[in-house]
């Protein structure tokens, strides 16, 4: 992208404060993972055990300092995800009792938008020792409940509030999305 993305603008809120309005819908609890001198002053900090390890990392130390059983975790570049989706999202988890309860759009699932449980961050731990950091490959090592696009349909969710922001292309399209 070429800019820290946490801090770009989208009508007039950063990535980060959309991020963190959807997570503060679901519980007051909101933790951030990243850089502590970088986010503090937005609310508490989580940092990664294992810098440099990607998303997995920021997974495995969320789940590594929280005291809940379910915790929904989102990226931050996903600004059109809806709150009352993921309210949904971590409703399912509570009923499923799977470990992970993730969404899946058009055939990829979303795990920077899902609910997973405190016992997931064994299997992160052991495959971010191992330098495996990729998230996807452990969810067939645990319970899962995937909501698919059928369901979101059903529920009148737009798949495209997955579409998260990694270029200055996908930024631009976002810009002018929040226009119309």
């Amino acid at each position: 992208m070429g800019r820290d993305k946490a801090f770009l603008q989208l009508q007039g809120r950063t990535l980060l404060e959309c991020a963190l309005t959807i997570a503060r819908s679901i519980s007051d609890n909101v933790r951030i993972v990243g850089q502590r001198e970088k986010f503090a002053a937005y609310g508490p900090v989580i940092e990664d055990l294992y810098p440099g390890q990607g998303p997995l990392a920021g997974i495995h130390a969320a789940l590594t300092a929280s005291q809940s059983e379910l915790n929904f975790m989102i990226a931050l570049d996903t600004p059109f995800l809806e709150a009352g989706f993921a309210r949904y999202l971590v409703e399912q988890a509570r009923r499923s009792g799977a470990t992970v309860t993730v969404p899946r759009v058009a055939g990829q699932v979303q795990p920077l938008c899902a609910v997973y449980r405190r016992e997931f961050a064994a299997g992160a731990e052991n495959a971010l020792r191992q330098e495996r950091n990729n998230i996807v490959p452990l969810f067939a090592t645990f319970t899962t409940h995937v909501i698919d696009d059928a369901e979101l349909r059903k529920l009148a969710y737009d798949p495209r509030m997955f579409d998260n922001l990694n270029t200055p292309e996908e930024w631009d399209q976002a810009c002018q999305r929040a226009q119309k």
